[in-house]
């Protein structure tokens, strides 16, 4: 099963900026074990667009869609046999990344 993982940031209380040579031994152990799909980091949110196209005529907007002080600062694919393998998995990278982990498997 393929589950995506979501990497929160605050802005009032932010993560480690020193974390990446962890997080990429991480990502290599992933791959070792096969749980690897895709990831990635996401630039911050004042670089984001938002775009509805749901009326008449699309409407473009800059910045998140919503303001938060938490956001989606970067995502993993995993694929796990099910969400006990995902969630220790996740516990993990929580610890390594010093961020917060959500897990929601893909239907």
């Amino acid at each position: 099963m393929k589950y995506l993982v979501s990497v929160i940031d605050d802005k009032s209380d932010p993560g480690s900026t020193d974390r990446q040579p962890a997080i990429s031994a991480f990502n290599e152990r992933l791959i070792a074990e096969g749980h690897w799909v895709f990831a990635g980091g996401l630039a911050d949110t004042d670089s984001a667009t938002v775009i509805d196209n749901r009326g008449e005529q699309a409407v473009i907007s800059d910045g998140p869609f919503v303001e938060s002080k938490e956001y989606l600062a970067g995502v993993w694919v995993w694929e796990a046999p099910d969400l006990d393998v995902a969630l220790k998995l996740a516990t993990e990278a929580s610890k390594i990344c010093d961020r917060k982990i959500e897990v929601r498997p893909f239907r």
